[in-house]
């Protein structure tokens, strides 16, 4: 039985409306909670949210029964903070036990000590899905446009680019990736030959610390980059034979364990039988790709390697960045407007920046239908794009790469141009504000909680933007008010 918020006040809890938060603060906490506060207090906008947060409840679920669970405005304000802030599960549960304000934002009185428990925390804020925090997204948009005080004639200028976020993943090699499959399928196999008496696994420790050992021999021998110099002849004797005792052992540890899934009770379910025929099936792949690139002198292909056994979606991309050779992860496409806010986000799986200049569009205006300028960089440029994106804009700035062509040089010499373009290097500010503010590295598993992740920082962020702008304006009428009061004095 799930409820929206608490259906009544308890002992020394106050309305959320009532909340006094710092006007003078200039941290992030307080104008993220007034960004939510505005969301609650205002009735037209709180009985919006509650419509879309209610479909996160099941249709065949009663809600007059069962056993309570956390409300969803909750879920709300302690998945927004999490992802604004940056924190972890447990930062976020000692806040949320320990910060008042953020309580009184809960619905907890003073009185109140219930505690929040970490595992809770993860199964709540896992409710959100994508498609909900899209559609929260655009109400917390329209609502920040009407608080920055946008003309609803006003049509809106996008600005859009890509990053990357991160994923929770260790610098991929074709050694420790094995290992991972190793360690991983010894200590599933120890579990489930414990649990249903199976043989073969009496020294698993004793077993995995023989890998281990010809793993880090192998670390400590092979050359520190692919680059370096060809190890002498001596040394690189003992490196083919360290690669030829790490494999041996390797294939060993692994036929093992399918003779330990074969002998698992067919009719029984086991919850790890499904991911260790998983992790076999890596297994087996980076011991053939280490024999052939090692052993056979073969280059493996881009395209067959995997760059993480726990997150598989992981991408090895390089930009040519200075000081950043290669970030490890998913790039994301966003597309923010001049009050900035953003408008929307795409995350691209096996997509580049000129296969979704189009798209971008015609998906930002089904949500925003007065999105009528927009401005690129380089990257999405195709002449193909520069084509469609006129029709769906009133002004498309999207830059030629190289010289550009004689029927564009003057529109792209024009001053309108010239001074979008100049206008373009505000989004890099709304990507690092993304990625101070939860998206430098996403600590969800799972391309679904990658999904999740990356929407819900994007809400995070604009509802903390939407409160930026409430303390603006109220910071301005501070301003007025004691401008006048010097003139009274005076």
């Amino acid at each position: 039985m799930r409820q929206l918020v608490p259906p009544q006040l308890h002992s020394g809890e106050i309305r959320i409306a009532d909340i006094e938060l710092d006007p003078t603060s200039r941290d992030d906490i307080p104008h993220l909670l007034r960004g939510l506060q505005y969301l609650y207090v205002n009735p037209t906008l709180r009985a919006e949210l509650f419509q879309i947060l209610d479909e996160m409840i099941p249709p065949e679920v009663d809600r007059t029964t069962g056993r309570p669970g956390m409300a969803l405005w909750r879920i709300l304000v302690l998945g927004v903070v999490r992802l604004n802030l940056n924190w972890d599960y447990d930062r976020l549960q000692e806040m949320a036990n320990q910060h008042r304000t953020l309580r009184q934002m809960l619905g907890h009185g003073v009185e109140d000590a219930t505690p929040y428990q970490v595992q809770t925390l993860k199964d709540n804020v896992s409710l959100l899905t994508p498609e909900i925090l899209d559609r929260i997204n655009q109400l917390v948009v329209n609502a920040g446009h009407q608080v920055a005080k946008k003309k609803a004639s006003e049509g809106l200028s996008g600005r859009c680019d890509s990053f990357v976020v991160e994923t929770d993943v260790h610098y991929p090699t074709d050694i420790n990736l094995l290992w991972d499959a190793l360690r991983k399928l010894s200590t599933w196999s120890t579990d489930v030959s414990q649990r249903y008496g199976l043989p073969g696994w009496g020294k698993s420790g004793y077993n995995l610390r023989q890998v281990k050992r010809w793993f880090r021999r192998v670390q400590r021998l092979k050359p520190a980059t692919a680059t370096a110099e060809k190890p002498p002849p001596q040394r690189a004797k003992a490196l083919r034979k360290a690669y030829r005792a790490y494999l041996e052992l390797g294939r060993t540890l692994v036929q093992r364990t399918e003779v330990t899934l074969a002998q698992l009770p067919a009719e029984e379910t086991v919850p790890e039988r499904e991911v260790m025929e998983e992790f076999v099936l890596h297994a087996y792949r980076q011991l053939e790709q280490i024999e052939r690139r090692v052993l056979q002198g073969e280059t493996i292909a881009h395209g067959d390697k995997v760059f993480s056994l726990f997150e598989p979606y992981t991408q090895w991309i390089s930009k040519g960045k200075a000081g950043v050779p290669v970030e490890l992860g998913l790039p994301v496409c966003i597309l923010e407007d001049e009050w900035g806010f953003i408008l929307h986000h795409r995350i691209l799986q096996g997509e580049t920046d000129e296969a979704v200049a189009v798209p971008m569009v015609t998906e930002t205006q089904q949500r925003f239908p007065q999105l009528k300028r927009c401005s690129f960089d380089r990257g999405f440029y195709t002449p193909d794009n520069r084509t469609q994106l006129r029709s769906l804009l009133e002004v498309s700035v999207l830059p030629s790469r190289g010289t550009p062509p004689k029927t564009e040089a003057a529109w792209e010499a024009s001053e309108e141009f010239v001074a979008a373009r100049r206008q373009h290097a505000a989004v890099e500010s709304a990507i690092n504000a993304l990625e101070v503010h939860g998206l430098d590295r996403c600590l969800d598993h799972g391309l679904d909680g990658f999904r999740r992740y990356v929407a819900l920082a994007v809400v995070a962020r604009n509802i903390q933007q939407l409160g930026a702008w409430l303390y603006y304006h109220a910071a301005r009428v501070r301003q007025r008010q004691t401008r006048r009061r010097l003139l009274r004095a005076a």
